[in-house]
């Protein structure tokens, strides 16, 4: 029975993807970046669940993939095609109109929103190669897209909960979005080494890196909420380059 729990586990995490489309499709973000989180949670444990069981298979490894494709992925892409289609219209009127707009309305009439599903893509291509590297069980190479998801995800909740009109308008800026959906693809694909949140052990250290960096990205969120998130990407990223520059 115990080998269904991680498995079970991951089809969760499809499951909360699948209710994030539908709720990104239809531009409620807020919604959507909630069932993305559980999601990412049920990610998170279906591995662990699976260590500590002692039940890990190459068909949770597939399935894992697969389910993340749609909430790391797909998701991710939708919002960013979206939120490049408000830098025609704008957030504020999008919100008034209840987001009810017609996808000619939303794109301005041009192709450049489709810019965002590129995320799609690069996640996908991510996750087959991770699938086929034996070697990154103790680290990531290349940024995970879980990650990369809450960094994108987090953009639509910095415009409704930051109320800042100078990050608004950053936000809010097409070549700004543009550029960091080139940026998240050329991170997803790189081949960056990055740290992964397993602890073999509880010691302090064997595990400086992930304990200062956890307690860092909660002081962030602390401080800076939604717009933390930014923030602790790049921490992750700096981190990384630190700790693997300090191991050789």
């Amino acid at each position: 029975m115990k080998r269904y729990i991680p498995n079970a586990l991951t089809l969760l995490n499809l499951f909360c993807g699948s209710i994030a489309v539908v709720f990104a499709v239809n531009d409620h973000f807020v919604v959507a970046a909630f069932f993305v989180f559980l999601g990412i949670f049920f990610d998170f444990f279906d591995g662990f669940a699976a260590r500590k069981l002692k039940v890990e298979s190459d068909i949770g490894l597939q399935l894992d993939s697969l389910a993340d494709v749609v909430t790391s992925g797909l998701v991710p892409g939708i919002i960013m095609f979206k939120l490049i289609g408000l830098t025609q219209t704008g957030w504020v009127d999008a919100y008034q109109d209840g987001f009810q707009t017609s996808l000619f309305e939303l794109t301005g009439g041009s192709f450049l929103p489709f810019i965002g599903l590129l995320i799609t893509l690069a996640s996908a291509y991510r996750l087959a190669k991770f699938n086929v590297d034996v070697e990154q069980q103790t680290f990531f190479k290349g940024l995970p897209t879980p990650a990369n998801t809450l960094l994108i995800v987090s953009l639509p909740l910095i415009l409704e909960y930051q109320n800042n009109d100078v990050i608004n308008a950053i936000v809010l800026n097409k070549w700004f979005l543009i550029a960091i959906t080139i940026l998240s693809c050329w991170l997803l694909n790189s081949g960056i080494k990055l740290f992964a949140l397993k602890f073999k052990s509880w010691g302090f250290k064997a595990n400086a890196t992930r304990y200062i960096f956890i307690i860092l990205c909660a002081v962030l969120l602390i401080v800076l909420w939604f717009a933390a998130i930014p923030l602790i990407i790049l921490l992750y990223i700096i981190m990384s380059v630190l700790d693997n520059l300090t191991t050789k």
